[in-house]
């Protein structure tokens, strides 16, 4: 059997979407669309960019995912009594009857996704039909499953991806055809529309088309390890069987794949450059961000390399130590592994060289905006490593293989935006 998320059809049950009534904003009760919706919980990371959501309009879907309050509980009971109290006013109401949703983003240069909305059966890793392809962080899998509880909703869906038999596809352009439940451009240029699928064929038609594929997580690892901690936690049959999700076929709509950068808090550059000296080729560069970032892939495509930067330059590490990554990573692990950059970034530079804890958020951000993690590690005094993207047929054959990546490797796109359709369990 294929484990790859991207062909074949598992020997068993396979993905089960089921309708369900959306949870949608009420046009006439907010400003507008676009400024209710937000980018996913783990991509606003950045105080100001919760400032600039919560301002942006008074019932930002910000204010449900990452609730703004003196403690994490405080937090989720805040986001808890938000969501009864929009629930009361008429801010966000249910659709009248369950469907599935065709979701569609499109930008001017010329970028199409289209994928469905719907509430997934939450299944065991044994069963491989949700395949993952990188570790989480217990941390932040009990802050999302403690809001999950607290608000009993799935507020933001994941993004999975699959390859199916064309069918799901040519119901989600036939949709896609029929005027819209909604339609709104977001900041960043991004035309997003949304439409129900209510009619039983068209739904049955989807739901026997997925029921032969697996999927691979594209973005949303920790919140689909949520699911399976509340189902666990909530004897079945109950709402917390399934979880939202956004499946897309990518035989139709490939994703891009780009690399998820780290912010190193307390380690000054000219720090961690001493660390490595001896370890790594190290090369400053004078130069604009985007011709350091193109020195950065003509350096990957050889081996290993990272940018380090927050000192007003750019320094491009590469050719490590093969001693070095000996010592310091496993060899038991597959090559495919074993040569990622953000298995030497954690294994080898987190761990050995520069002894830092990647559990803390006090020590290590991710982030996903490039010019973003430098201007802050240069405020801060910290380090930004700018990361290259793995390729995606890498991801998928390690996902075939049943192995983790180091956390944050990947970051799929382009990524839902939250607030357009919830799912709340109890309606």
């Amino acid at each position: 059997m294929n484990t790859a998320g991207h062909s074949e059809a598992t020997a068993h049950r396979g993905l089960e979407l089921t309708p369900f009534r959306g949870l949608r904003y009420d046009p006439d009760r907010v400003g507008s669309l676009a400024a209710v919706t937000s980018p996913p919980y783990d991509v606003v990371v950045r105080p100001d960019g919760v400032h600039h959501l919560q301002s942006a309009d008074p019932h930002n879907i910000v204010r449900l995912i990452l609730p703004q309050a003196g403690t994490p509980s405080a937090g989720t009971e805040q986001a808890a009594h938000t969501l009864r109290r929009w629930l009361d006013e008429g801010i966000l109401a249910a659709d009248p009857e369950p469907g599935l949703y065709v979701y569609e983003q499109r930008d001017e240069g010329g970028m199409l996704q289209r994928g469905v909305i719907g509430a997934l059966r939450v299944s065991a890793p044994a069963e491989g039909v949700v395949l993952p392809h990188e570790d989480v962080m217990p941390p932040v899998v009990a802050d999302r499953a403690a809001l999950m509880r607290a608000t009993r909703a799935n507020l933001e869906p994941l993004l999975l991806t699959y390859r199916g038999d064309g069918t799901a596809a040519e119901v989600v352009e036939r949709t896609a055809e029929k005027p819209a439940l909604l339609a709104t451009t977001t900041e960043d240029g991004v035309h997003h529309r949304l439409w129900s699928i209510t009619d039983p064929t068209d739904v049955a038609r989807i739901q026997s088309d997925l029921g032969r594929q697996q999927a691979l997580i594209a973005d949303g690892h920790h919140r689909w390890a949520t699911y399976l901690r509340l189902r666990a936690e909530h004897p079945s049959p109950s709402p917390w069987d399934h979880g939202l999700v956004l499946l897309v076929d990518t035989a139709r709509y490939p994703l891009r794949v780009r690399a998820i950068h780290r912010l190193l808090h307390h380690l000054p550059v000219a720090d961690a450059l001493t660390a490595v000296e001896g370890l790594f080729r190290i090369r400053r560069l004078d130069t604009p961000l985007t011709e350091a970032l193109a020195a950065l892939a003509d350096a990957s495509c050889a081996g290993n390399a990272f940018l380090l930067a927050g000192d007003g330059a750019f320094h491009l590490l590469d050719r490590p130590d093969p001693d070095l990554l000996a010592r310091t990573i496993p060899a038991d692990r597959p090559a495919a592994w074993r040569s990622l950059d953000a298995t030497v970034l954690h294994t080898t530079l987190l761990d050995h060289v520069w002894l830092i804890p990647e559990d803390s958020p006090s020590h290590i951000a991710y982030i996903h905006d490039t010019a973003a993690t430098v201007a802050k590690a240069e405020r801060d005094g910290g380090t930004a490593v700018l990361m290259h993207p793995v390729r995606e047929e890498v991801v998928r054959d390690l996902a075939r293989q049943g192995v983790m990546m180091p956390r944050k490797s990947t970051s799929f796109g382009p990524k839902p935006a939250s607030g357009l359709v919830l799912r709340a369990l109890e309606i």
